[in-house]
């Protein structure tokens, strides 16, 4: 079969053939319906090196997956063959405490787990190719009817991510609150989607392109604001008494990002980083507003994939798609890289 494959850090990948992978006891092969391409590769290709991780190349990209259940291994107890699934990205141990619950990405024995990596794609062979071994049935997520799996191949990390870290910030999206989402590319324009659906806040969007900033607007977004200087008396200016925003999630995470996350925050109120571009935020006690909880968040867990899978199927949330067929993949990373794509790029086998 075909695989785009990462051969080497701070490289481009590469489409060759590989193996049709064949399941191992409990083990489950899933054929590709969509992949999707995440701004997280882009590190995998241009940032990382050697001894940054615990894991490397080759391996096959992709750790946004969703298709149909193609073969079950030896004693795999999962959905039966033919069935539309999600694949769950985060492929921890199975065994602790936090994998019990389904948050498989917060696994606290990693060394434990199948194989080295955090999951398909990220380190393991990913869905950027026409067959997907999965290491157990447990991280399939069945498809709601009316969810066709390049729909919901992005929703596995573009949806879940923002999903997760709203949701643990809803008892502040009151009535009458405001939450800021800063960057509306492949997360951002799901996380905009996500407040809207969820709760009753008043979403404010900040991008510096307007082609993202119109698309948040036409999903639900009441205001967008381009960065730069005057953007966080903007904001203010904007929020109840101009106090300033109950929940800023941040899906860039870069210095200048998070500057005007802590200048725009409420006290009391919550930021999350959510994006890796790698800033930093100096906090001391004259920082950050008072009882401001900063925190970083990584992906969500399973049980919170089905909710988001039934509120797309619901139609209350939907990712802006560019399909691009598996012969040309990596167009799908030069788009993300040069700022042109709006929404997710998915790979289709």
């Amino acid at each position: 079969m075909r695989a785009l494959r990462l051969t080497a850090w701070k490289s481009d990948p590469e489409l060759v053939e590989v193996p049709d992978p064949e399941p191992g006891p409990g083990q489950v092969v899933v054929k590709v319906g969509g992949a999707g391409a995440c701004h997280s590769d882009l590190h995998l290709m241009r940032d990382f090196g050697p001894g940054l991780l615990s894991w490397g190349p080759p391996f096959t990209l992709g750790h946004e997956n969703a298709g149909w259940v193609h073969a079950l291994g030896p004693g795999a107890r999962g959905p039966e063959v033919g069935t539309p699934v999600a694949v769950h990205g985060a492929w921890g141990c199975g065994a602790c405490a936090r994998c019990r619950a389904g948050v498989e990405s917060y696994c606290e024995d990693p060394a434990g787990s199948p194989g080295p990596g955090g999951g398909g794609g990220l380190g393991q062979d990913g869905g950027m190719a026409e067959y997907l071994l999965v290491p157990d049935a447990r991280h399939l997520v069945p498809l709601p009817d009316g969810l066709d799996p390049v729909a919901a191949a992005p929703l596995t990390d573009a949806a879940l991510t923002p999903y997760h870290a709203v949701r643990r910030s809803w008892p502040k999206l009151t009535p009458g609150s405001t939450a800021v989402v800063i960057g509306a590319g492949g997360l951002g324009h799901l996380a905009v989607q996500i407040v809207k659906a969820t709760t009753a806040a008043r979403v404010v969007v900040v991008d510096v392109r307007q082609a993202a900033r119109d698309d948040a607007l036409a999903h639900g977004a009441d205001h967008a604001v381009a960065p730069g200087e005057g953007a966080a008396a903007e904001i203010r200016a904007g929020t109840p008494g101009g106090r300033g925003a109950d929940v800023v999630i941040d899906c860039v995470g870069s210095g200048d990002t998070l500057a005007l996350g802590v200048a725009v925050t409420r006290v009391l109120g919550d930021l999350t980083i959510v994006g890796i571009a790698g800033g930093t935020l100096p906090v001391s006690f004259f920082g950050v507003p008072y009882e401001v909880s900063v925190q970083t968040t990584y992906w969500g867990s399973r049980p919170e994939l089905a909710e988001v899978l039934d509120l797309a199927a619901r139609g209350l949330i939907a990712p802006r798609v560019t399909t691009i067929p598996l012969e040309r993949a990596g167009e799908a990373y030069r788009l993300l890289e040069s700022g042109e794509l709006v929404g997710r790029a998915v790979v289709t086998p």
